[in-house]
C-alpha cells in the first residue's frame, strides 16, 4: 500500500486544528478553524474527494480519529460520508480500547506497535493508505521514511506557531513536486513524493 499524507497547512507550516476552535488547543493554540475561509469546493474539496476515492483504507492518530468518528457516522446518505464510513480504518493509540471503537470498520493499532504495524500495512498488497490530520503520527511516518506521498493544502495565512507536520531531527529529505493546483481562495494544493536517489 502507498501511504499518502493529506494535510491543511498554513504558510508558516502549522497543521494544528484546521477544522474547529476546540479541535486541538494544546499549547494554548487559539486559532482553531483557521482553514475555513480558504476552503473551496472545487480545488480543496476536489483534492479530498480524489484522495478518498483512491484510498483503500484510512490511518489516524487518536485525536483525529475521535474528531472524525464524532462527525461522519451521522452524515449517512452523503456520498463522501458514505465512503468515509465504509472504508477500513486504523487508529494508532496508547489509550483507546477496542470497546471505544464505535466508528464502523475501525481497527486499533497499539501506540508502541505503530511503526512496525504501519510498515506491515505498507508492504501489503493494496491501494492508498490515507492519513488525514494526525500530525504526530504523520511526523513519525515521515521520520521513518514511510510516507510515499504528501498532499499539502497550503493556505495563505500565518498562524505564528502551533504543531508542525515535519520532523525536526536534522535529517535532509529531498522531495519532488509532482503537481500543484491553485484555488481562487489562494490555496496551493501541492503533491510531493520522495525524490528518487536522493
Amino acid at each position: 500500500m502507498r501511504i499518502v499524507i493529506s494535510e491543511f497547512m498554513s504558510l508558516d507550516g502549522v497543521v494544528q486544528a484546521p477544522g474547529g476552535p476546540d479541535e486541538d488547543t494544546d499549547g494554548g493554540f487559539a486559532h482553531g478553524g483557521w482553514s475555513h475561509p480558504f476552503f473551496d469546493p472545487e480545488v480543496v474539496g476536489g483534492a479530498f474527494d480524489d484522495a478518498t476515492a483512491r484510498a483503500e483504507a484510512l490511518l489516524f492518530g487518536r485525536r483525529t480519529w475521535r474528531t472524525m468518528a464524532a462527525a461522519w457516522p451521522g452524515r449517512a446518505g452523503d456520498p463522501f460520508a458514505d465512503r468515509m464510513n465504509a472504508l477500513p480504518k486504523y487508529v494508532v493509540s496508547r489509550t483507546l480500547r477496542d470497546a471505544d471503537l464505535t466508528w464502523a470498520n475501525t481497527t486499533r493499532i497499539p501506540g508502541d506497535e505503530a511503526v512496525a504495524r504501519v510498515r506491515e500495512l505498507r508492504e501489503a498488497e493494496g491501494g492508498d493508505l490515507l492519513v488525514m490530520g494526525s500530525a504526530t503520527l504523520a511526523r513519525t511516518l515521515l521520520g521513518e521514511g514511510l510516507a510515499d506521498e504528501l498532499r499539502l493544502m497550503v493556505m495563505p495565512v500565518l498562524l505564528g506557531g502551533g504543531k508542525s507536520l515535519f520532523p525536526d531531527d536534522g535529517v535532509l529529505r529531498t522531495l519532488e513536486l509532482v503537481s500543484t493546483v491553485t484555488s481562487t481562495t489562494g490555496v496551493n494544493v501541492c503533491t510531493y513524493r520522495p525524490a528518487a536517489g536522493r
